[in-house]
């Protein structure tokens, strides 16, 4: 891992006692969320502000708590593939890759090469898929200087639905898939799939210079963008910032190259990172990596190998699958960043504890540090650019 340099300013103290601030200062309370939109989902933060200035930032979270990791613990492991499908909402493909890796581990299960090129193909569709949405509704976040962002949004939803189409086609599913088995996957590509995978790639490829145009190249997008909502890289490796807002600070961490999973030691994966930190380096960096995902994508279609997609004996009944006592941690790449499974086992088919590590909790953590000093305005726009989903920091 290599760490780029980028400027760390002296950092708001997040635990700043609001008393021992000047009295007559007028601070005004203003609770931000939990039903406001571009809270992304239901996420509350009380903001202090002098006029028109945040002075400090406190975040709510636990409004989309479901007890997902207890409720791991007591099903059987092969029930597990659905429950986390709803964490990372936007990205279910590699919350069932990271949960059921975590089993193969325990059970030194070897994954078939071709169901690990698959899981590689999903999870770079699934990254497309992700940061259209991020970007789409980042759009949104800006809003009136964007013209509302309305169309950026509507052109990357556009083609998130061709991804969603292609994932409908192997699964039966549009959004929660329940695809991943332990010992490898459950559907297997069908006829004719590869052709289609390709040309909705070349459409997207195709319409990338009017995303960039509608955001990045955009000089209104630029000016509500740059030099907002900084986190150096050293704050951000504190703090357990991983995925694109790590790689925005300028630091080289990708796990697919560092700690490569699925078909990721067999083909190159280049990292992109921006050296600003702040809003614009975190959309530089997610446009970037949609470009690269696209050639790793062709490359899987064209290297996809023959062969078995599951190692497992087919399982007529939940206690059959049972794991060894012991413990394991891994973690895997996804569009937010590292996500973790620890997994302790005592040898019958429930876990005996489960925890998941969520990146978009680690992400929401910087909010105390990066929102002092800003504006309400630019409250929104560096809640977006961290791009959270709330569903997986509850849980």
């Amino acid at each position: 891992m290599t760490q780029l340099t980028v400027t760390a300013q002296k950092r708001p103290n997040p635990y700043l006692s609001i008393d021992s601030l000047d009295p007559e200062s007028e601070l005004m309370l203003l609770h931000f969320g939990p039903q406001h939109p571009s809270t992304h989902g239901v996420f509350r933060m009380d903001l202090y502000l002098d006029g028109e200035i945040i002075v400090k930032a406190v975040p709510h979270c636990g409004y989309l708590h479901r007890a997902v990791e207890k409720l791991c613990e007591k099903l059987s492991y092969v029930q597990l593939t659905p429950i986390v499908d709803k964490n990372d909402y936007v990205a279910p493909m590699t919350n069932e890759q990271a949960i059921v890796m975590a089993c193969e581990a325990m059970l030194k299960l070897e994954v078939p090469r071709r169901a690990r090129w698959m899981r590689a193909l999903f999870a770079e569709l699934q990254r497309i898929a992700s940061h259209l949405l991020a970007i789409g509704t980042f759009s949104l976040d800006l809003g009136g200087a964007l013209g509302g962002g309305s169309t950026a949004f509507i052109y990357c939803f556009r083609e998130r639905e061709l991804i969603l189409d292609l994932f409908e086609d192997v699964t039966g599913a549009r959004f929660h898939y329940n695809t991943h088995t332990i010992g490898g996957n459950r559907h297997d590509l069908p006829a004719g799939w590869g052709a289609k995978v390709k040309a909705v790639l070349d459409v997207i490829e195709a319409r990338m210079p009017e995303y960039a145009a509608l955001t990045i190249e955009n000089r209104i997008f630029q000016e509500r963008t740059k030099n907002v909502g900084v986190l150096d890289g050293e704050l951000a490796l504190e703090l357990g910032v991983t995925g694109p807002n790590l790689r925005a600070s300028g630091v080289d961490h990708d796990l697919r190259r560092d700690a490569p999973f699925h078909a990721y030691d067999e083909v190159k994966v280049n990292v992109a990172v921006a050296t600003g930190g702040d809003c614009y380096a975190r959309s530089i960096v997610r446009v970037a990596e949609i470009k690269e995902s696209l050639r790793l994508c062709r490359a899987f279609l064209d290297g996809m190998p023959e062969g078995p997609i599951n190692s497992g004996k087919p399982t007529k009944l939940s206690v059959q699958t049972k794991i060894p006592a012991g413990q394991i941690y891994v973690g895997i790449e996804t569009p937010r960043g590292e996500l973790g499974t620890w997994l302790i086992a005592d040898g019958t088919q429930n876990a005996y504890r489960l925890k998941i590590r969520p990146p978009s909790l680690h992400a929401l953590s910087a909010l105390p540090y990066i929102l002092p000093g800003q504006t309400v305005s630019d409250a929104v726009a560096i809640l977006g650019s961290l791009d959270p989903i709330m569903g997986e920091v509850d849980r």
